[in-house]
């Protein structure tokens, strides 16, 4: 067993296997050009013609030196076909700059001291990438509303946010102060971004709405929309006090949108009880109405599931429950706490945003309909699982890993609180993710160590189970009267994951064949909430 595990375990990490390029490591390490200088805010103009599917405008890029360095060369981010009209240095008006394929190098000549702050202004323009499925394969969106109104946003998870905007595109530095962000649009239209309104003008036949989060925020989470919205608000009571909800929808969706959106507050109230207070009252929470599916930008929140239960209407985890609820309400707004508070350093380690808003549909559920549907729900979305390639991506190069990051993952997720055994503890532990890497980005591995630590149980092996390899846990058992013999395959080398059977009696299997007697001599039942699989000899 020992080769075969060892074969398992080296097939499952080649199917990775890919050719990167310099170009991918300049977009996904921390290099030479980044990791000396540290963004603290971007202040950000912008301004869309419909017309010509173009965009324009300034970001100020506010930053400190974080170490002595001489002649340093800073990189910034900008994705072709985008262009630099102009660029600008608080330490050298006529700094030097090229742009190269997807960057801008700007070259010094001089010492930067440790605790220096600087900027950067950028003057941008240009056609940037328009999406062909947005929010999956990333970039603008230019669409008509059915009024025949312009319509105009964007997202760029995976193709990162300098497809139109200049800036640091990696996800382990984040403006820490925060954003300003002033969206420049034609008078009847709204431009909505993310954090609080502060400020609207009427500039002749345009209008301008500067908005400002004084939270770090992910730059993917950056986005404008633009359209014809109209605004209602309420207020949520909740473990930080009154949190503003902030509702940005199309004129003629209004009515329908108060009727679907009632549903935020008994999500709140769960969230809040599971993952702790939700993280950016300062910026209020938003929905605001998208012409693709939705998005999880941070306090700006993408919608366009247009206002019915499920996802477009369907279930996915084909048990029925999945239709109680607005999947993207619910699931877009569990990114608020992971993937917005706690962000991945590294996009290989996409899972800790994913994994865990997966399971906070089956968590909601739980708190609204019970733990039977809960179950129900989880345990349905395996169907969604290909086992394709590892969950955990490559590291350095900006590539993510299997889309099974969602529900293998939430069913990882599922099984680590059966091994845990105790809802409290399970509950304290993703309450203390959020509090102990409150506004921070974090590796997998931290998140995976957390939950050992916390639980006071070696949990590495299950990580690495599902996260590093394809293959699920395997129980080969066999029963004669109250005798039951047992063992793992397809198992990484040492696997440690007690069961827990369906009559409460625990078994402790190893790769080597064990024997117990059960209370009855009646067939052995196992519980379903563990992710694994049974092979009876």
């Amino acid at each position: 067993m020992k080769k075969a595990t060892l074969l398992l375990s080296f097939v499952s990490l080649s199917l990775t296997a890919q050719n990167f390029t310099k170009q991918d490591t300049l977009k996904g390490s921390d290099t030479e050009f980044r990791n000396f200088w540290d963004v603290k805010k971007y202040d950000i103009n912008l301004e869309a013609n419909f017309e010509n599917r173009s965009i324009a405008g300034t970001n100020k890029i506010s930053f400190e030196i974080t170490k002595d360095v001489v002649n340093p060369t800073f990189q910034i981010d900008l994705q072709k076909p985008m262009k630099v009209a102009k660029l600008a240095a608080s330490f050298d008006k006529k700094a030097k700059y090229q742009q190269e394929d997807d960057f801008i190098f700007i070259k010094t000549n001089r010492k930067f001291k440790k605790g220096e702050k600087l900027n950067f202004v950028v003057t941008f323009e240009g056609n940037p990438v328009v999406a062909k499925k947005a929010p999956w394969d990333g970039g603008w969106v230019f669409e008509k509303d059915k009024n025949g109104n312009p319509w105009m946003t964007a997202a760029d998870e995976g193709i990162g946010a300098s497809i139109w905007l200049p800036c640091k595109d990696i996800w382990s530095d984040e403006p820490d102060n925060g954003i300003g962000f002033k969206i420049t649009t034609p008078k009847d239209l709204v431009g909505v971004a993310n954090g609080r309104l502060v400020e609207t003008k009427t500039l002749g036949n345009k209008k301008s709405y500067l908005w400002e989060v004084k939270n770090p925020i992910n730059a993917y989470s950056i986005i404008p929309s633009i359209g014809k919205y109209v605004n209602f608000k309420e207020t949520y009571d909740g473990e930080k006090g009154k949190l503003d909800l902030d509702y940005w929808v199309l004129d003629y969706n209004l009515d329908k949108a108060k009727k679907q959106f009632a549903q935020v507050k008994p999500m709140m109230k769960s969230f809040e009880y599971w993952f702790g207070a939700y993280p950016f009252y300062e910026d209020s929470y938003k929905l605001v109405e998208s012409p693709h599916l939705g998005m999880e930008h941070q306090s700006n929140v993408a919608y366009g599931n247009k206002f019915g239960n499920g996802y477009l209407g369907r279930d996915l985890s084909g048990s029925g429950v999945g239709l109680k609820w607005d999947f993207i309400i619910i699931h877009e707004t569990g990114h608020e706490w992971f993937a917005n508070n706690i962000t991945a350093k590294d996009q290989a380690d996409m899972w800790v945003h994913e994994a865990f808003t997966s399971y906070s549909e089956t968590l909601y559920t739980e708190s609204l309909f019970g733990k039977e549907d809960a179950d129900k729900y989880v345990t349905g979305t395996r169907k969604n699982i290909h086992n394709d390639i590892p969950i955990i991506g490559t590291y350095g190069v900006r590539n993510e890993g299997s889309g099974d990051m969602y529900y293998k993952g939430a069913n990882m997720l599922h099984t680590i609180r059966q091994v845990i055994n105790n809802d409290e503890k399970f509950r304290q532990i993703l309450r203390g993710l959020n509090k102990d890497f409150y506004h921070q980005t974090v590796t997998g591995k931290q998140v995976e160590d957390y939950f050992s630590q916390k639980s006071g149980m070696d949990l590495s092996t299950i990580f690495d189970q599902y996260l590093r390899t394809t293959y699920i846990p395997t129980l080969e058992y066999k029963q004669e009267n109250n005798k039951l013999s047992y063992r793992w395959t397809h198992t990484v080398k040492d696997f440690k994951m007690p069961l827990r059977l369906a009559s409460g009696e625990m078994i402790t299997p190893t790769e080597k064949w064990q024997t117990t007697d059960l209370k009855s001599n009646n067939p052995v039942e196992f519980n379903n909430n563990y992710y694994i699989l049974y092979n009876k000899q």
